[in-house]
């Protein structure tokens, strides 16, 4: 541990220090309370050993002050005027135990020995916390595969941040749900996360969503409407399909990231809000930037920590673990289960509607399955046009192997008869050596006429 003496009397720190490094902690040692509470301020510690009576602060009022910054410090209380008042308050302020001087050495030692397991376990246990605080929120974001890994660990990174954050992904990827994970990981936890579908709301009505508007701003404005983005205050606002925001209303977003103000539709009072924007897009939004749909300063305003999430056919064994969720979602308590070459044509289906379209796949086939234990292939994987599509594979196709000694041995052919059946020349040019050559002509059967060299 990391052990700090207060006390006034040298010949008790001397032999202390002296004695308590020995053990393997490590000392420090000041003779006075404002000392001491300076010390642990600036550099903290795992143990205090402290006197009552010393100048300036005395250790009732250190013992109180450093409990203050640090509730689980542990403090042992020693005195040479100890009363049982005293040593009641001292336990009553937190002290773990107090010590009448004179007192051996030894009977320091086994407290602090008993105080290292105890600090030991505390730390244990805020580190639990740190890594619980790190995963919660996640419980929803089910995924194994290389590519859902480098999300969570791009997640991991950004949410306690209050950068901006662009999600990309095709329909059904559960953009929403890594929105609402990035909340739950954030400092604005507690605080509300407001999500809106920027194409589910016409564009007439979308502005009025976001902002809202005050008594008498148009015709049927009665009453005052408090928009999303006020709702949103102190916590996130979610912007689903982002890409269908009319560019009128992406003038007014854009004030908003960066004057962090708007004013209500009719109204005059600006309003000032702290509000942590979380946008999703189905489509590459450079591309709409390109094409005039979208601005470009408001895409790199929103584009601070980008991520993309990847289509559910390049999520390698994320089905099996996908669909085991779902069925505890949707079974009622009952162990359904999917066949190992079921699986395997779940795996080969394109999935067009990604995690959406296989939870929907996992309801319909419990509807259907009734007494069964196991779901059934033609409930689970849709015989579409696109999954036949992308199942037909034309029969003519070669190995990764054979096309490339068939291109190697066209090369090597192509460069001897450039060169006029000039081994040399032609193996400098290929970068390799005659022998080199003579031995990928044999391979291929390759022979030429000129063999004057």
């Amino acid at each position: 541990m990391k052990v700090l003496i207060a006390d006034d009397e040298q010949s008790i720190i001397t032999t202390l220090v002296d004695d308590i490094s020995d053990a393997g902690h490590e000392v420090h040692a000041v003779s006075d309370g404002n000392r001491a509470l300076e010390f642990f301020k600036r550099e903290g510690a795992d143990c205090l050993i402290t006197d009552i009576n010393m100048p300036g602060m005395n250790g009732m009022e250190l013992l109180e002050n450093v409990r203050k910054l640090c509730p689980d410090l542990q403090v042992i209380v020693i005195s040479g005027f100890a009363t049982i008042e005293s040593a009641v308050k001292a336990m009553q302020l937190g002290a773990a135990d107090f010590v009448q001087k004179p007192f051996l050495n030894e009977q320091i030692l086994s407290i602090l020995e008993r105080l290292t397991t105890l600090v030991a376990l505390q730390k244990e246990n805020a580190s639990l916390r740190e890594q619980l605080d790190d995963i919660s929120g996640f419980d929803n974001v089910i995924g194994s595969s290389r590519k859902m890994q480098e999300v969570f660990k791009a997640l991991k990174q950004v949410s306690k941040s209050n950068s901006n954050i662009l999600i990309q992904g095709e329909t059904g990827t559960g953009k929403e749900v890594i929105a609402r994970a990035i909340h739950n990981n954030s400092n604005r936890r507690d605080k509300p996360m407001v999500a809106i579908s920027c194409g589910a709301i016409p564009s007439a009505l979308l502005e009025d969503e976001l902002f809202g508007h005050d008594k008498g701003a148009f015709t049927d404005a009665r009453d005052q409407k408090i928009g999303r983005f006020e709702r949103a205050n102190s916590g996130s606002i979610f912007l689903d399909d982002i890409d269908d925001m009319p560019l009128e209303t992406q003038v007014k977003l854009l004030r908003i990231l960066q004057e962090r103000e708007f004013e209500r539709l009719g109204g005059e009072k600006t309003i000032k809000i702290d509000v942590r924007v979380i946008a999703a897009t189905k489509v590459d939004l450079r591309e709409h930037v390109q094409a005039g749909k979208f601005r470009e300063d408001l895409f790199y305003r929103l584009n601070v920590v980008p991520i993309k999430l990847p289509p559910l056919r390049e999520r390698d064994g994320d089905i099996a673990l996908l669909a085991r969720h779902f069925i505890g979602k949707y079974s009622e308590s009952k162990d359904y289960e999917i066949k190992e070459e079921v699986l395997q044509s779940m795996d080969g289906y394109y999935w067009p509607g990604n995690v959406r379209e296989l939870e929907h796949a996992v309801e319909r086939a419990i509807a259907f399955a009734g007494s069964a234990r196991f779901l059934k292939k033609e409930h689970l994987v849709e015989t579409s046009p696109i999954h036949k599509k992308a199942l037909a594979v034309p029969n003519n196709l070669v190995k990764l192997k054979a096309y490339v000694e068939e291109a190697e041995k066209e090369h090597i052919y192509n460069i001897l008869k450039a060169t006029n059946g000039h081994k040399a020349q032609a193996a400098d040019v290929l970068g390799i050596s005659r022998k080199n050559l003579w031995e990928k002509m044999r391979l291929y059967e390759i022979e030429f006429s000129n063999d004057s060299n």
